[in-house]
């Protein structure tokens, strides 16, 4: 008989469940926008109205198991969520438990970004591997290792933090957020957005500023620009790929995996900047790293939800 888990993906802005078989694929889906402002409560009750329309949908499918995928930091083992920034009111919420106690189910949960790490694994682009580092860059820069075909969690589940080494001395607290010459600060969406809005107030900003109209400058708008053949957009992207070249370096000195997958929002722009990547890489990494192939993620905004069923199932 097919096993099927309830998998909850918890994210700062939106908040999505699904019925989720052992194959990783998707019977049921809800998702909402996230009461990021309400606490725990208000997150729960919004859980609880999701949960209910996708068992619905399901019927008389039995329901082996909840996985969660959390922002973190958080403890997988205690099952506690420690202090996520992107979540007002949460400080050491057991949310297991509560939601073992609500649900009637066993529990788990894992980092988010490591939840995706095992969807891709699992499912997607890093099917076959033992050893895989997955990178997602969006708003920020996280990640998640599979070693010797395990999770790698460290004390407290929260090693693999990768958005938050040290790749320079700039520093980018004024600019960019984040500690100053972290890798998330330099080469995130967030930070080539704002670094977009810095360049294109010239004259040859005339394209990303028509796309951004009286909105935020974002990653997203960069892009766009890009594969309409725009030069300043295309130099924005070279310097994207020289950045996340020099983090993607360490990965590989680190972790010496056999993949290395990119996804979030700037992952679907890997093939513009993929030539770049690898001349950093070339020019950076010790001679028996650079051979590892760096490819898109395959689950796009399933991976959380696909991870979270694998912790179950």
């Amino acid at each position: 008989m097919s096993r099927r888990a309830l998998a909850i993906d918890l994210g700062g802005t939106d908040l999505r469940v699904a019925v989720v078989d052992e194959t990783g694929a998707i019977l049921a889906f809800a998702a909402t926008r996230t009461d990021s402002t309400g606490g725990p409560e208000a997150i729960l009750t919004q859980i609880g109205n999701l949960v209910a329309a996708v068992t619905w949908e399901t019927g008389s499918i039995a329901i082996v198991g909840v996985g969660v995928a959390a922002p973190g930091p958080l403890d997988p083992v205690a099952g506690i969520v420690i202090a996520p920034p992107t979540l007002q009111g949460w400080s050491n919420v057991p949310l297991a438990a509560m939601l073992r106690e609500r649900l009637g189910l066993p529990v788990a949960i894992e980092n988010d970004a490591n939840a995706a790490a095992l969807g891709e694994w699992r499912f997607g682009a890093g099917r076959g591997t033992n050893h895989m580092v997955f990178v997602t860059v969006s708003t920020g820069i996280g990640g998640g290792v599979i070693a010797d075909g395990r999770l790698l969690r460290g004390h407290r589940g929260m090693a693999a933090e990768i958005g938050h080494m040290t790749i320079s001395e700039q520093s980018t607290d004024s600019v960019f957020g984040g500690a100053p010459g972290a890798w998330e600060a330099l080469a995130s969406g967030t930070a080539l957005g704002k670094r977009a809005a810095l360049r294109a107030n010239g004259g040859d900003g005339a394209v990303l500023r028509r796309l951004a109209g009286c909105s935020e400058m974002t990653a997203r708008h960069v892009v766009e620009a890009a594969r309409a053949g725009d030069l300043l957009a295309l130099s924005l992207l070279a310097d994207e790929a020289r950045l996340l070249g020099i983090g993607f370096v360490n990965l590989l000195h680190l972790y010496s995996p056999e993949r290395l997958i990119v996804g979030g929002g700037l992952g679907a722009a890997l093939d513009l900047m993929q030539d770049g990547i690898a001349r950093t890489i070339a020019s950076r990494a010790l001679e028996a790293y650079r051979t590892v192939p760096v490819v898109a993620a395959a689950l796009g905004h399933r991976a959380g939800l696909v991870g979270a069923a694998c912790l179950i199932v």
